[in-house]
């Protein structure tokens, strides 16, 4: 028995050491500002689990991790942030779309950061009672790109994705570290946070979650609001790959009961329309205000209005018709 389970691990450690380069290889190079690489499970022939310690949260985060098919070595990355669903919630990129059946034909490494539900993905002022310590700026930017790509040994080329909540966040971390992403999808977000209605859209969203929205980025009069603003910081995406996206509100193809994250569920479906419909309708208004700011500034993006509600389907849409532009953009 316990030959038979030395062989088993040899063999994974084998598969994982082929696809990634191994802990021992990296270690020396992976802790950069204290963070550092915890470890890598494999979870299928194109799936990892790669945990990073945060010194900046101090705590392990997981990642999940597709890689090409052929191995990550020199691939590019896309970073795919998912929106203010409930920690431990089932709700996501691969399981929402088609993104696992598609993604490792493409050349692209795809990771997709656990927790960061309702916090934005950003760096708060304070600890929070119930969301803890939250420093995802510093995370997305300075500890877990490097470790990933030490641990991948891809290209250092990224791109960054996000929708709902994260659509905001993606805008605001390529404004952040304006060198570490070439191009961004912000897939039904509210790009404005200093406004009264891109304050209302982040304050529910926050609370909903369980936060205390001040612990963020401080009152909302305060200078933390427009700080984090990316509808005010626009200028600072010039030289990016763009893609911007909102339904209008008005139910589409996706919102029928034959659609299989609907699976008949006729309640479900009618919190997808009543609900999602006023939200998509609220960050249309957002997007149209974020596209206008780009024309103005000069500086171009790929702006998708659809008719739809606020929901996996239409993202998948836009995921779709993002991807190929995205990868151009980053040499896969």
């Amino acid at each position: 028995m316990k030959n038979t389970r030395a062989l088993r691990n040899a063999v994974r450690t084998t598969v994982v050491c082929a696809l990634v380069a191994c802990t021992s290889v990296i270690a020396s190079s992976a802790h950069a500002h204290g963070a550092y690489l915890d470890r890598i499970e494999q979870r299928g022939p194109n799936e990892l689990a790669i945990y990073v310690y945060s010194a900046a949260m101090d705590r392990v985060i997981e990642q999940d991790v597709l890689i090409p098919d052929g191995g990550s070595a020199g691939r590019p990355t896309a970073y795919l942030l998912i929106g203010a669903v409930a920690e431990g919630q089932d709700v996501d990129w691969p399981t929402k779309t088609d993104l696992l059946r598609f993604a490792p034909g493409t050349g692209v490494n795809v990771v997709i950061p656990h927790g960061g539900a309702a916090t934005y993905y950003t760096d708060w002022q304070r600890d929070d009672p119930n969301l803890g310590r939250n420093k995802w700026t510093t995370y997305l930017t300075s500890e877990l790109p490097g470790i990933i790509d030490a641990a991948l040994r891809d290209s250092g080329r990224n791109a960054i994705v996000g929708l709902s909540m994260s659509s905001t966040s993606a805008l605001a971390l390529t404004e952040t570290a304006p060198d570490l992403y070439e191009a961004v999808g912000a897939f039904s977000g509210c790009a404005e946070t200093s406004t009264p209605l891109g304050q209302e859209y982040v304050k529910l969203t926050t609370e909903k979650g369980g936060g205390t929205v001040e612990n963020m980025w401080g009152p909302l009069d305060g200078p933390g609001w427009p700080a984090n603003d990316p509808l005010l910081h626009a200028d600072r995406l010039r030289g990016h790959t763009i893609y911007i996206s909102s339904g209008t509100g008005i139910p589409d193809g996706h919102d029928t009961l034959s659609d299989y994250r609907i699976d008949g569920d006729q309640n479900l479906l009618t919190t997808q329309i009543v609900e999602g419909g006023a939200i998509e309708f609220a960050t249309s208004q957002c997007t149209r205000h974020l596209a206008a700011r780009l024309s103005d500034l000069g500086i171009p993006a790929l702006y998708r209005p659809h008719p739809g509600t606020h929901s996996w389907g239409y993202w998948q849409d836009d995921l779709h018709a993002f991807w190929p532009v995205m990868a151009a953009a980053i040499g896969a």
